[in-house]
């Protein structure tokens, strides 16, 4: 395999010159194929930080974990790969130290947010909807249940609360109708194809279906997986994990995502005035972290022409104050 051809990596560019800062542990959440450690292990190499820090790369993709492996190579001694979902992050990074980084500083923590190339490329996947395949989902393979599970076994009303909270689909319960109709007469839905021909039957324009499917499959997909929650965790986590000075970076690709970390780093950056009618002069605690990003990084046109999964893809940043209360 082509190891470029795993997962390219997007805003490889903006990533680092947000991140790499200063010596310490670097944690990728989202290890991919290894396209930004690698990345971040070659800016740590040039700026002279390489010596005092160590690159922690966590995917619950073991194929992936071995993919990356072999992209870091020359960094052996300066990675440890784990396999893992990110909303282990504490636990994860907090053994490595025990174990052997003792107090060095959390520097900065990636998550790119999108699936791998090589995920949505791979048939046996199931998530992709141009290509047959059976209705999986799972980003850790054989692990939990699946996406023909929760269609086949939901009811109607359940089914189109998870289309509409989680793909923000608008023919939601006209689709999940459909679903129990298809169930009803031709029995459980176990191949992409199908899924996919039940979406189109309900949305007929063509230009409106590329969007429903990859709306339904993106909810099936963070149902599955459990997306949401493992972002919230993996966000509170991370935020208190930071040294001072130290920053999170956030790749989105929908308005779900998206939202979320907005309003979280929002949140965490704003000094708490009480309750509102209060005049206070002063607020009862000063934020301790400052938003990087007031609007999101996007793509360059020449990568979005290079990458088109780059299009819809947002950075955030967020960086933890150098003394709490400044």
């Amino acid at each position: 395999m082509d190891r470029d051809a795993y997962h390219r990596p997007v805003m490889v560019r903006e990533v680092i010159g947000q991140l790499v800062r200063r010596e310490g542990i670097y944690v990728d959440g989202t290890l991919g194929g290894g396209g930004h450690s690698l990345a971040i292990l070659q800016a740590l190499q040039e700026k002279g930080f390489e010596q005092n820090s160590l690159l922690v790369g966590i995917d619950q993709d073991r194929h992936a974990i071995e993919e990356a492996e072999k992209k870091l190579e020359q960094f052996r001694d300066k990675t440890r790969l784990v396999p893992g979902n990110f909303r282990e992050v504490a636990a994860i990074v907090g053994a490595i130290r025990d174990r052997e980084a003792g107090a060095m500083p959390v520097a900065g923590i990636l998550l790119d947010l999108g699936v791998s190339s090589f995920q949505v490329d791979t048939p046996e996947r199931g998530f992709s909807y141009t290509r047959s395949g059976p209705l999986d989902m799972r980003m850790e393979a054989g692990k939990g249940f699946t996406a023909s599970d929760i269609v086949n076994n939901c009811e109607e009303r359940a089914l189109a609360g998870i289309l509409f909270r989680f793909g923000e689909e608008q023919k939601s319960r006209r689709i999940a109708r459909a679903i129990v109709a298809w169930r009803s007469e031709k029995g459980d839905i176990t191949d992409t194809r199908n899924l996919a021909a039940i979406v189109k039957s309900i949305v007929k324009d063509p230009a409106r279906q590329t969007r429903s499917l990859a709306r339904v499959f993106q909810a099936l997909r963070i149902a599955v997986n459990d997306e949401l929650g493992a972002l919230e965790e993996v966000l509170q986590d991370g935020a208190e994990m930071l040294a001072p000075l130290g920053r999170m970076a956030v790749i989105s690709y929908h308005s779900l995502e998206d939202r979320m970390v907005k309003r979280f780093f929002t949140k965490i950056a704003t000094d708490d005035w009480g309750p509102k009618g209060v005049g206070l002069r002063k607020p009862l605690q000063k934020a301790e972290f400052r938003v990087v990003t007031g609007k999101p990084e996007e793509a360059s046109d020449n990568e979005i022409k290079e990458n088109p999964r780059a299009r819809s893809a947002k950075l955030r940043v967020i960086e933890k104050k150098e003394q709490s209360g400044e």
